[in-house]
C-alpha cells in the first residue's frame, strides 16, 4: 500500500477515535432526585405485579 493510502487510513480512524471521544466528552448523566426513584421504582413493582397477575390469568 502506497504512503498515501496510509495516511488516508491513519486520517480515518483518527476521525472515529476523535468522534467517539468527544462524544464520550459531551454525554451528560441526568441526575434523578431521590423521590422520583422512588416513584419510578413503585410504578416498576406496580407494573411487574399487574404482568405477574395477567400471566397468572391466562
Amino acid at each position: 500500500m502506497t504512503t498515501f493510502g496510509w495516511i488516508f487510513i491513519f486520517i480515518a480512524v483518527a476521525t472515529l477515535v476523535g468522534s467517539l471521544y468527544m462524544l464520550l466528552k459531551t454525554a451528560n448523566k441526568m441526575p434523578i432526585d431521590p423521590e422520583k426513584m422512588k416513584l419510578i421504582k413503585a410504578r416498576k413493582a406496580e407494573m411487574e405485579a399487574k404482568e405477574a397477575r395477567e400471566k397468572d390469568r391466562e
